[in-house]
């Protein structure tokens, strides 16, 4: 009995049918060679009007590409969590509950969403941030740790745990004095699917073992866990005021850095 060639996803690593043209994981076009800089930044792919993908036994589809809409059809049993205000709309069948999270007020002052709302199928709910960017798509695997940047997370599949963590010594950096939070998620036994959106174009760079790039704190958007993340200040000197700090975030290997070309602050919700 012969076996069906595959295609391997140059985003997700997913193996796909020959025949395919978008990744069935992730959605990503593979048929569109991989993007990468001469500094070794690859572009996020950008997801073609109307592709679905699943996860679990859900399947979504993704609507528009300046301001793009997850849509969801959630199976029976199947749940997801998601910010409270990124909602766009549910099938009335859809069941909602809230997430109960632990130091919501801290979350509330330091300007992170302290509401992490439940949506379980069946029935069909659609996510959106108002915000032209690109909806990014990464498939968690079973002990996988991610870390996100406050107010990029759009939704997340039931296999994947959620916290948060406080990240000492960036007040005023990269939460320009609101915060000290970062989303992190852990995939269990189970791979899972996390959407972000990333404000203008997004770009990834695997960092290998001891090696650091330099990164302005507004354009971090996500990261393993196994990449460190330190706070830089290196002296401008203009010669006429004495010159002024210039704060960085120094990010080291090993593990994935993904980037955003645009910053958003947002206030306190």
């Amino acid at each position: 009995m012969e076996t069906a060639q595959r295609i391997e996803c140059q985003w997700c690593r997913s193996q796909n049918l020959s025949t395919a043209r978008t990744c069935d994981t992730c959605g990503a076009p593979l048929d569109v060679r991989n993007l990468v800089s001469d500094s070794g930044w690859r572009e996020a792919p950008r997801l073609r009007d109307m592709t679905e993908f699943h996860f679990g036994q859900s399947t979504c589809q993704v609507e528009g590409e300046i301001v793009p809409v997850a849509e969801i059809a959630l199976a029976q049993g199947d749940w997801v969590y998601f910010e409270h205000h990124v909602m766009l709309w549910k099938d009335e069948s859809v069941a909602m509950s809230v997430m109960p999270l632990k130091g919501g007020v801290k979350r509330a002052f330091a300007g992170m969403p302290f509401i992490v709302s439940l949506a379980q199928g069946p029935g069909r709910i659609a996510f959106s941030r108002d915000a032209t960017g690109e909806l990014v798509v990464l498939p968690i695997h079973p002990g996988q740790e991610l870390d996100v940047r406050e107010h990029a997370f759009l939704v997340a599949s039931h296999s994947i745990g959620y916290s948060y963590v406080r990240i000492q010594g960036l007040k005023n950096i990269l939460f320009s004095g609101q915060g000290m939070f970062m989303d992190r998620f852990l995939a269990g036994g189970e791979q899972g699917l996390l959407f972000l959106h990333g404000y203008g174009n997004v770009f990834e760079r695997v960092l290998q073992p001891g090696e650091s790039v330099l990164v302005e704190p507004g354009a971090f958007l996500y990261k393993d866990a196994s990449v460190t993340m330190t706070v830089e200040t290196q002296k401008l000197t203009t010669g006429l005021f004495g010159g002024q700090g210039m704060n960085l975030a120094r990010m080291t290997g090993p593990g994935r850095l993904g980037i955003q070309s645009m910053y958003v602050h947002h206030h306190t919700d």
